[in-house]
């Protein structure tokens, strides 16, 4: 009773409307199915023959089956539509289906993440490792050379870059010059 009154009112009398389709049908199939016996009955005495009285016995029960078929149709719609009022209005069943299913994802998405982190660390120490060795394995003028890429180019003192060189070295600056010389001079010729 609290939950019917606890309902808006159009809910209220879609319930009510359903609650007397379900007694009219019911109604009349007991009524037809009540008929349908009476007239199994032969009667001894009657005004018309009882060829005519058959045939209308006859009739009878084929409009009284009817109406029984018509009736269970209708309660069989009845169920239907009860069962879509249900699914449209039932929330706290669709919520507590929601909540059930947000709970499953949310265990799916913890063991996934704990797989992810698992992986994530074997990863880091296999890594770790190869880099252990890959370093171990080099030459120390290539790690040299190696560092110096990874963390910048080298500065000397004054903070001018440091060029790695194949053959001897020469003074910073001078290197330069005879080229800036060798342009002037062909800038001269012309």
């Amino acid at each position: 009773m609290a939950q019917q009154r606890a309902l808006p009112q159009s809910k209220e009398t879609l319930l009510q409307s359903y609650n007397k389709r379900l007694k009219d049908d019911v109604k009349s199939i007991m009524d037809n199915f009540a008929e349908i016996i009476k007239t199994t009955k032969i009667e001894d005495e009657t005004q018309v023959s009882r060829a005519t009285q058959g045939e209308q016995d006859n009739y009878e029960m084929h409009v009284r089956a009817a109406n029984i078929v018509r009736a269970g149709e209708s309660l069989m719609k009845l169920v239907s539509d009860l069962k879509q009022f249900l699914i449209l209005n039932d929330f706290p069943s669709v919520n507590e289906a929601i909540d059930q299913r947000n709970q499953q994802l949310r265990a799916l998405q913890e063991e996934c993440d704990r797989k992810l982190i698992t992986l994530r660390d074997e990863v880091s120490i296999d890594l770790y490792e190869l880099e252990e060795e890959y370093y171990s394995s080099r030459t120390p003028s290539a790690r040299c050379m190696e560092e110096v890429t990874a963390h910048g180019p080298a500065l000397d003192r004054e903070g001018h870059k440091l060029t790695p060189i194949s053959g001897p070295r020469e003074p910073h600056g001078q290197a330069e010059a005879p080229e800036r010389s060798n342009l002037t001079t062909k800038e001269e010729k012309r």
